[in-house]
């Protein structure tokens, strides 16, 4: 019977055994690449935007601004918000004829329960805003209006209207 050498063999292989070392501590390293795609998508279709609780909203900010006094706020939309569903795309080839088939993904939250996967959502883009205020005859205050209404909308001041309340 042949005896075998372990120290002969370590020396012989040790490139390839320090690589396969490499390799196995490679793989037992955390990657960081964690999906969490259903957290995300679950908190984006839970927000619903609406043009009348904007304008409420805009409305309790304002009328906090000094010597606004009574305000109404409308707003106007140039286009409404959008959602982007993920989809299923699959591709089938038949010699010269292409066909794509895509299918909408869906959740299933359990008890029967489906929701739609959400993979971008577009808010709505003002177009205009008209505030009605009893202090809109002081200029301080129209400014300040104005500065506030474009912070919150995105709008440029040109497309903001500030006229004095009807007493």
């Amino acid at each position: 019977m042949k005896k075998i050498d372990i120290a002969a063999l370590g020396r012989k292989y040790k490139f390839v055994i320090l690589i396969i070392l490499a390799g196995v501590i490679l793989m037992m390293l955390p990657t960081g690449n964690k999906v969490k795609t259903a957290d995300k998508t679950v908190s984006t279709t839970q927000e619903n935007f609406s043009l009348e609780d904007m304008e409420e909203k805009m409305t309790d900010v304002l009328s906090h601004i000094q010597g606004v006094g009574k305000v109404r706020v409308m707003l106007t939309l140039k286009s409404g918000s959008q959602l982007h569903l993920a989809e299923d795309v699959s591709q089938s080839a038949k010699e010269n004829d292409t066909k794509y088939d895509s299918e909408t993904v869906t959740i299933n939250r359990g008890s029967g329960n489906q929701e739609v996967v959400v993979t971008n959502t577009i808010y709505p883009t003002y177009q205009g805003a008209v505030i009605v205020c009893q202090g809109a005859d002081q200029s301080s205050v129209r400014l300040a209006v104005t500065e506030a209404v474009a912070a919150l909308t995105g709008l440029s001041t040109d497309k903001i209207s500030i006229v004095k309340w009807n007493s």
